[in-house]
């Protein structure tokens, strides 16, 4: 989903995407001159493999997300929530797409592994 960046006014743009067993849901409402808010929640299922045990389970996800979205470049190293979209078109799906990844990116433990002090090694 694809939304121009001059079509987002001071009143905020409701949107909705559901993308790979994930629903995302928000506003987007011009903050500045190049600058776009983006207040979403993004919840679903997402299946992850644990980290220590190995076994693929399904975490539920329900994350509420703000982001400040710029057309231009922007050189603020204090503000790491800015995702620019230089062609002037602000891409939901890529955003979504980017959060999917950072979640399946980090470690995640299944139930049975969660706080467990056993030993990390296992020899075969």
């Amino acid at each position: 989903m694809k939304i121009l960046f001059d079509k987002v006014g001071s009143t905020p743009k409701p949107f909705a995407l559901d993308h790979e067993g994930m629903h995302f849901e928000g506003t987007l409402e011009k903050s500045g001159y190049h600058r776009v808010a983006l207040k979403a929640t993004l919840g679903g299922q997402l299946d992850l493999i644990c980290d220590r045990c190995g076994k693929q389970y399904t975490l539920d996800i329900a994350q509420d997300l703000s982001f400040s979205l710029s057309d231009q470049m922007i050189e603020d190293k204090d503000d790491l929530d800015i995702i620019e979209f230089l062609d002037g078109v602000i891409d939901i799906t890529y955003i979504v797409e980017s959060e999917i990844n950072a979640i399946e990116g980090s470690f995640h433990y299944c139930n049975g592994c969660e706080g467990s002090e056993e030993e990390l090694e296992i020899a075969f």
